[in-house]
């Protein structure tokens, strides 16, 4: 099981990118965690088998909502990161 935390910066906030970002994670068998940050930008805890977690990175660079725009992902494995059990949009 790969864990990953993601900070994603660009336009990501007011487009529906937290809910788009769930309905993939959903999709892909992905649990964790999005939430927005004060600074502008989304954090993202996920976990998830390696190839799943593959395309869910990939999926979250590309924008999961058509009106987001990435421009920048930091993305650090967190092997100790608890545990999750679905994924959920927080505030």
């Amino acid at each position: 099981m790969r864990k990953v935390r993601m900070n994603v910066q660009g336009r990501v906030q007011g487009v529906g990118f937290r809910y788009m970002t769930k309905m993939v994670a959903d999709e892909l068998g992905i649990y964790g965690t999005v939430c927005n940050e004060e600074d502008g930008s989304v954090s993202i805890e996920s976990m998830g088998e390696d190839a799943s977690m593959i395309t869910f990175i990939q999926k979250i660079k590309d924008s999961p909502s058509p009106a987001g725009r990435v421009t920048y992902v930091d993305i650090q494995e967190v092997p100790m990161m608890e545990d999750y059990t679905s994924f959920k949009v927080t505030s």
